[in-house]
């Protein structure tokens, strides 16, 4: 059997799209949990690149703690976290955000710095408190960067959010690891297949956000 033939054997199934296992259920679950871990990450990361950006200090430390926390594989922190905290959310929802702040976080940084001084400058020079700087002269200009950061930290949410699974948690990953442990491959690709698609159905999402909040001038030039 190919790939395909799994893939229309997963969908085709009526029992896969009802009850607490049905897609509707998975999927919703596997949202919520991209949801908050992300909502979690810019909630650290997009401050502090702010602020770090803005001032132009603690670059080197940043990416300090950028390498240090890309290097820390998910799947073993979950397992750690597991062990001190057992069963629920949070031992899943911190590797994944340990995993999206960084991206946030540098990114948020480097487009702040990126930021022609020029404007900055005039601004300072026409009276604007550095809160009005920042938010009316800066952000405006890089937030399509920004967005970048975000939108790869969602996209690396969505992929990893499966490893909630182990932790006997739900989402698409249940498909995942319910398939191999019974060899019910059909399971396994449509699992796959899912948080695939959902992937780049967060792709979009970002388009449409980079639409409509990006300025045509400045998605020009960016």
């Amino acid at each position: 059997m190919n790939i395909f033939h799994f893939i229309n054997a997963f969908f085709s199934d009526s029992t896969h799209w009802h009850g607490y296992d049905g897609i509707p259920t998975r999927l919703r679950e596997h949202v919520q949990y991209s949801l908050i871990a992300l909502g979690v990450a810019a909630a650290i990361g997009l401050p502090v690149g702010l602020i770090t950006g803005h001032t132009g200090r603690g670059g080197n430390t940043l990416a300090l703690i950028a390498t240090a926390a890309r290097a820390l594989p998910s799947f073993g922190l979950l397992v750690v976290m597991f062990i001190l905290l057992g069963l629920g959310l949070l031992p899943a929802m911190i590797p994944l955000v340990v995993l999206a702040v960084p991206p946030i976080l540098v990114t948020t940084y480097e487009a702040m710095r990126s930021v022609d001084p020029s404007p900055v400058d005039a601004a300072r020079g026409m009276g604007m408190a550095e809160p009005e700087i920042l938010f009316r002269v800066e952000l405006p200009v890089a937030l399509p960067l920004i967005l970048s950061g975000l939108r790869s930290a969602a996209i690396q949410i969505v992929s990893t959010a499966t490893i909630a699974a182990y932790v006997s948690l739900g989402g698409l990953g249940r498909y995942i690891i319910d398939g191999l442990s019974q060899r019910n491959y059909e399971k396994v690709v449509g699992g796959a297949t899912l948080v695939a698609v959902l992937a780049l159905v967060t792709l979009g999402v970002f388009w449409a956000v980079d639409r409509l909040t990006v300025s045509p001038g400045v998605r020009g030039r960016a």
